[in-house]
């Protein structure tokens, strides 16, 4: 009985539709992450001196905000996936339940 269930949900185009929307975006999201979390680590191994510069006469150097846009990056990543996760992920979510059960 579950293997007929699981099959059936495998069949349904909109489950088909779903796994390769959120596959696809998730990878997006996921290189844009590498590229601006590796190109942080790469600043840090080759360009040390950009990091350590100051900004203006104060203590302030741009590593700071730089090191903060990553964090910050991250955060707003996550809530971008998490936005559509809850809208059009959960809607083909429940469209596939409704289909199947």
């Amino acid at each position: 009985m579950e293997e007929d269930l699981v099959q059936k949900i495998k069949a349904n185009p909109n489950y088909q539709k779903l796994v390769s929307t959120r596959s696809s975006y998730g990878w997006t999201l996921t290189w844009c992450m590498m590229v601006v979390y590796y190109g942080f680590i790469l600043l840090i191994a080759f360009d040390k001196e950009l990091l350590a510069a100051k900004m203006g006469t104060g203590v302030m150097t741009w590593g700071m905000p730089i090191g903060l846009f990553v964090i910050i990056f991250t955060v707003i990543i996550t809530g971008i996936y998490v936005r559509r996760a809850n809208s059009e992920f959960d809607d083909l979510t429940a469209k596939i339940r409704k289909e199947v059960l």
